[in-house]
């Protein structure tokens, strides 16, 4: 069997991108967070996220629980599995996992940095810690829902580079997930407003769209003072960094949109 381990802290994402990155280099099976999945499906095992607390959830996903154990070893007989993909917060935990599963030596391992980029990691944890929210490769109808009493809804359907479907996710809070800080969307929405009415080419902030979906994107609408003796669109260009500057440094991660829509144009008179 070919092993390879994707190690990563928690909440940087590696959940999201496993379909995705198992997908691309060939592996038809994952182990994540106590569960075997294979070809985008839950075949046995389970997750650590139905655990109560950490303590118990770690000790779930390292295979601690004997009859846990057999069963994914089992399965992974039953099915043949012939690569798979071990993910864990560190190479030790992997290895740890691999080796409570009679697996072959991992070959390679990778990091969360080889499959996601910085702002996408910071966007991750932006959300576990603003959020609760924890992601699960399997499909929204293979989660017990009576686990979690706070929270689970359908991720998003995965799809290969030929758009061929690989898989779903699944969003849920634990149980044992009881820090995070939940911001309304009007701290959002002030900070922008705030931002764009201090630039001296501003008259007035019409209107703040902000959508926090699976891409974060603002929409402004603005009302500009004349003379406009400068070049618009670098202007504009100008004002998305800033607002990009500004965003970043209050949330830790970056916009991946900002539309600038300009109304009108004001004349400011002196009195």
């Amino acid at each position: 069997m070919n092993v390879y381990s994707l190690s990563g802290p928690s909440g940087t994402g590696k959940s999201t991108s496993a379909l995705v990155f198992a997908h691309k280099i060939g592996v038809e099976a994952l182990i994540d967070d106590g569960l075997l999945i294979v070809n985008g499906v839950k075949v046995a095992g389970i997750s650590a996220k139905f655990e109560k607390n950490t303590i118990t959830a770690v000790r779930r996903a390292i295979f601690t629980n004997d009859v846990h154990r057999e069963e994914v070893k089992k399965a992974l007989d039953t099915y043949k599995v012939q690569s798979i993909l071990v993910i864990g917060t560190s190479d030790k935990m992997t290895k740890t996992i691999a080796r409570q599963l009679e697996l072959d030596p991992i070959e390679k391992y990778y990091y969360v940095e080889d499959v996601r980029s910085p702002k996408e990691i910071a966007k991750a944890r932006f959300i576990r810690q603003t959020q609760g929210k924890h992601v699960m490769p399997i499909p929204y109808r293979q989660v017990e829902q009576n686990f979690f009493k706070r929270l689970v809804q359908k991720g998003k359907e995965i799809f290969s580079s030929k758009r061929e479907k690989i898989g779903e996710t699944t969003i849920v809070r634990p149980d044992f997930q009881q820090e995070y800080i939940d911001i309304e969307r009007h701290v959002y929405v002030e900070l922008l407003t705030y931002c764009c009415a201090k630039q001296n080419i501003v008259h007035k902030v019409e209107q703040v769209q902000f959508n926090f979906g699976e891409l974060a994107q603002a929409t402004i609408t603005l009302q500009l003072k004349l003379p406009i003796n400068y070049s618009l669109p670098d202007r504009l260009y100008e004002l998305q960094k800033t607002i990009q500057a500004e965003f970043s440094q209050h949330f830790g991660y970056e916009l991946d949109a900002i539309h600038l829509h300009i109304k009108s144009v004001v004349i400011k008179r002196k009195s």
